[in-house]
């Protein structure tokens, strides 16, 4: 699989607004969030469809994504996080968590003209950090 944006930022070569990362999983702010809070989860392995992760991949990725859902939960104070893969913008597996209040949050379109506000961003990621400790 050739080099995507998510491989880029794993390696370090693009900055994001990082809230948790270890050996096998990245979690970082979408720059163009849905909600306040809106986070992507993304392996370290480069794979496309998150059918083909091999079982342990999967299982691990998606243990992550729980407990950053239920910290971002809590931390933003939402009443549900919704959970989203749909993969069509990045040829590389990612899950979308999005604080919602309401089932229609989930639809609510992304803003992809305007500029990121970088400085927002960052004060969010702060407050989202996640340490598995």
């Amino acid at each position: 699989m050739s080099q995507t944006i998510f491989t880029k930022i794993i390696n370090g070569d693009i900055p994001c607004h990082k809230i948790y990362e270890d050996d096998r999983v990245l979690a970082f702010l979408d720059i163009h969030p849905q909600m306040e809070g809106h986070t992507l989860v993304v392996p370290k392995i480069a794979v496309d469809h998150i059918w083909d992760l091999p079982d342990d991949e999967y299982q691990y990725l998606m243990g992550i994504v729980k407990r950053l859902g239920g910290h971002i939960k809590q931390t933003i104070g939402a009443p549900r996080v919704g959970v989203v893969v749909e993969g069509f913008g990045v040829p590389h597996t990612h899950v979308h968590l999005i604080p919602i209040y309401q089932g229609e949050d989930l639809k609510k379109p992304q803003d992809l003209t305007s500029e990121p506000d970088h400085s927002r961003l960052a004060e969010v990621a702060e407050k989202l950090r996640y340490n598995a400790d």
